[in-house]
């Protein structure tokens, strides 16, 4: 199975929530959309400008805000999926392209080269990413410091016998039983 087209761009229904979706008529936004009992919505009318497309939403349990997710092709729960699961490289592509890199600008003509410049920009970015996550931790600013952190809650696994969080912690052998096993 291929790459679905690339997704026009409509983000979590936080952010786009006050688009205007006109619909067989009616006026309303994507927010009131995702909240409303439907899940797909076809040949509807995005923003001011009345780009026709198709609507998918996703509202996964756990999960505070439902994805809306604007698709060239008919919506339903598994081609809305496909085309939210693109939202992880587009913004990399947009890097890559405007937001940065400018490689639309290299006017470099040879495949192989324009390949290691790729590598080479990709590099670049996850070092730049991994460099501001650790600065981020590392020197908070005041208004991140006041922020209490969230402990993780221990899983029944960590807290099992055998387990790796069982197994770094100091024996007392007073405190546990022996659980041995007959061969028979």
């Amino acid at each position: 199975m291929g790459l679905a087209p690339a997704p026009q761009k409509l983000a979590l229904a936080k952010a786009g929530g006050n688009l205007t979706v006109t619909q067989g008529g009616r006026k309303t936004t994507t927010a009131a959309l995702a909240l409303g009992p439907d899940h797909y919505f076809e040949d509807v009318a995005l923003t001011a400008k009345r780009v026709k497309t198709n609507i998918g939403v996703i509202r996964d349990p756990g999960h505070a805000e439902p994805w809306i997710i604007a698709m060239s092709a008919k919506p339903s729960y598994l081609k809305t999926l496909d085309y939210s699961n693109r939202w992880g490289i587009e913004p990399m592509f947009s890097d890559f392209k405007s937001r940065g890199f400018g490689i639309e600008h290299s006017q470099i003509q040879h495949p192989d080269r324009l390949a290691r410049l790729i590598l080479v920009m990709a590099l670049a970015l996850y070092w730049a990413v991994s460099t501001g996550m650790w600065d981020q931790a590392k020197n908070p600013l005041p208004v991140e410091k006041k922020l209490q952190p969230v402990s993780p809650k221990r899983s029944h696994e960590e807290s099992c016998p055998g387990s790796h969080a069982e197994s770094d912690a100091p024996s007392d052998s007073s405190q546990k039983p022996s659980r041995s096993h007959n061969s028979g």
